[in-house]
């Protein structure tokens, strides 16, 4: 009895860290998060694999399918990134493929390949991040009194 509600409380505010985390990130980082969401969801499908856990294996590689195709693979864009964005593409769809065959077979091995390729691609995107742009400060406040009178220099009279 407790112990469910103490689950979905732990569950409530992980999402709200999610969400939280989504809507205050930078394009970037939301790269960054698509890699680590299908990383983990893989991760959770071999745990799950290994405790003979079928149906929940199957939802796990569904849900990293969906966050490689409708995440990364979605969010390319060929016309600007060129070559490199055709052959991440082209990348992403072997990824969902052998995901697909990882889930039909069984194959502990095919997740784990494209665990290492979405580490890898994870690792050289965190590389590339964008600096910042460095901004002028803002000019400095005069600390001027309009209620005081003002100094007079010998060369303003």
């Amino acid at each position: 009895m407790f112990g469910s509600s103490k689950l979905y409380g732990a569950n409530a505010y992980t999402k709200i860290g999610e969400e939280t985390g989504v809507m205050a990130a930078d394009p970037h980082k939301l790269i960054v998060m698509l890699f680590d969401g299908a990383i983990i969801a893989i991760s959770n499908a071999i745990q799950q694999l290994k405790n003979n856990e079928i149906a929940k294996k199957g939802k796990s590689i569904s849900h990293a399918i969906t966050i490689i195709d409708n995440g990364l693979r979605a969010s390319l864009d060929k016309e600007a990134g060129g070559e490199i964005a055709v052959n991440l593409d082209a990348l992403y769809e072997y990824m969902s493929r052998e995901l697909l065959l990882a889930n039909a077979g069984n194959k502990e091995e095919k997740m784990l390949e494209v665990q290492n390729l979405l580490r890898d691609l994870k690792t050289t995107w965190e590389a590339i991040k964008p600096t910042p742009q460095v901004q002028a400060a803002p000019p400095q406040a005069m600390n001027i009194d309009p209620l005081q009178p003002k100094q007079i220099h010998a060369f303003e009279a």
